[in-house]
C-alpha cells in the first residue's frame, strides 16, 4: 500500500506540474449467454476539467459475436453528454461496428481492435444538429501476475494504446496511452485501477488530459470456467 501511495503521488504531483489531474469513472456489466453470444452495458462518468467535479457521462452497450475463439464482431450504440458550467452543452447519440482479434504470447493476452463510428450531436445551448463519423483502433495488453490466466484471485497488470481518425482535418483527432492494474475477486467480479494520458487534436490547438482511472467490472457467465475472464478496458 505505501508503495501503491507513493506511486499515485508521484503521478499526482508529475500532472498538477504540467497541466490539470481529470477523473474516469467506469462500471460494467457482461452477460455471457452462450459460447458464442454475449452482451455489455457500460456506464462512465468523467471530471475532465476539475478532479472533483464530473462534467462527461456516458451510457452505452451492446451485442457481440464470437466468430471463432479469437474473432469477434460487436455492435454498439450510446448516448453521450457534455456540460459547461454545470449545464449540459452537448449531447451525442453514437453507434459503431467493431472487430476484435486475439492473440496469445505465453501468459501475455493481446487484442487489437478496429472500430467504425457514426456520430449524432446536439448542442444544447444553440440548437444546432451536427453529425460526424471517426474510425478508431486500439492495440490491448493483458498481463496475468500469479496464475496463467485471469481467474479467480488473480493480479494483473494491463496497458494499451489508441489512435482515433476521422476524414474532416484533422484527421488524426486523438490518441489515448493507458497503463493500469487490478484484481479478479471471483468470475463475477473485477477492479481496476490506472492512469491515462489522452491528447485531443483540433484546428484551434491540442489539449492534453492526465486521467486517473477507476472501474467495478461486473461479469455472468457460466459458459466455460476454464476460459480466462476478460477484463473491459477504458473506452
Amino acid at each position: 500500500m505505501k508503495k501503491l501511495s507513493f506511486l499515485f503521488l508521484f503521478v499526482g504531483s508529475l500532472v498538477f506540474g504540467q497541466d490539470h489531474l481529470s477523473g474516469f469513472n467506469m462500471m460494467s456489466f457482461t452477460y455471457k449467454a452462450s459460447p458464442k453470444w454475449m452482451a455489455y452495458v457500460e456506464l462512465q462518468t468523467r471530471a475532465r476539467r476539475d478532479y472533483t467535479v464530473i462534467d462527461y457521462y456516458e451510457t452505452k452497450g451492446g451485442i457481440g459475436y464470437n466468430i471463432t475463439k479469437n474473432n469477434q464482431v460487436f455492435v454498439g450504440a450510446g448516448r453521450y453528454g457534455t456540460y459547461e458550467k454545470m449545464k449540459i452543452s452537448q449531447e451525442e447519440f453514437r453507434m459503431w461496428l467493431q472487430y476484435t482479434f486475439t492473440q496469445r504470447l505465453g501468459k501475455l493476452k493481446l487484442d487489437h481492435r478496429g472500430r467504425a463510428e457514426q456520430r449524432y450531436f446536439y448542442a444544447s445551448q444553440t440548437g444546432e444538429h451536427t453529425k460526424a463519423n471517426r474510425f478508431r483502433y486500439r492495440l490491448s495488453a493483458t498481463l496475468p501476475i500469479n496464475k496463467d490466466k485471469v481467474q479467480e484471485e488473480t493480479f494483473f497488470v494491463n496497458a494499451f494504446e489508441e489512435i482515433f481518425l476521422g476524414p474532416v482535418d484533422p484527421n488524426f483527432k486523438r490518441n489515448r496511452t493507458f497503463a493500469g492494474f487490478g484484481y479478479q475477486f471471483n468470475h463475477s467480479l473485477s477492479v481496476t485501477s490506472g492512469y491515462m494520458f489522452q491528447r485531443e487534436f483540433a484546428a484551434k490547438g491540442n489539449d492534453n488530459f492526465h486521467f486517473l482511472y477507476f472501474a467495478l467490472n461486473f461479469t455472468i457467465d457460466g459458459t466455460d470456467d476454464e476460459k480466462d475472464i476478460v477484463i473491459p478496458m477504458v473506452d
